[in-house]
């Protein structure tokens, strides 16, 4: 059974009232109102046109705003309470479920990887233009530790 444009738009009015309201996330069966089916129909028709279910797609974009938050340096018990989660240990063993590793080592990975102005000055310069127009003392320099970053 494919999907007509009248149903698909009320899907989508319905997926979008899931991302306005992720910390008080309406009910199956206020979505099915909204999109003027049964909440059974919903969770079929839903998952059809956007490949995951209502639930599955809450969850994503919760995990998206938690990721953000690790990668903004804001604590993971904080994320997780500010999520609307009940536990550390719910929110600790959802996000390693999605994201592949844990809160706190995928916040540590950001901070082990995140460039340093520094490199991001030396990264911005071709090494073929370092080389060629360069004194010998400032290439060495270049090759052995980053010069610190002058807007």
């Amino acid at each position: 059974m494919a999907l007509d444009g009248d149903l698909y738009r009320r899907l989508c009015v319905a997926r979008e009232r899931l991302a306005d309201q992720l910390d008080d996330a309406p009910a199956l069966p206020a979505l099915g109102r909204l999109a003027g089916v049964s909440p059974h129909h919903l969770l079929r028709m839903f998952r059809r046109a956007f490949g995951e279910t209502p639930h599955q797609y809450l969850t994503g974009r919760r995990i998206a705003r938690a990721k953000d938050a690790l990668a903004a340096g804001r604590s993971v018990t904080d994320v997780c309470f500010d999520l609307g989660f009940s536990s550390l240990g719910s929110f600790s063993a959802l996000f390693r479920r999605v994201v592949g590793v844990a809160p706190s080592a995928y916040q540590r990975r950001l901070r082990t990887i995140a460039p340093t102005p520094g490199l991001i000055a030396a990264a911005a310069v071709p090494f073929c233009f370092l080389q060629s127009y360069t004194p010998i003392a400032a290439k060495i320099a270049i090759l052995e530790k980053p010069l610190p970053f002058r807007p």
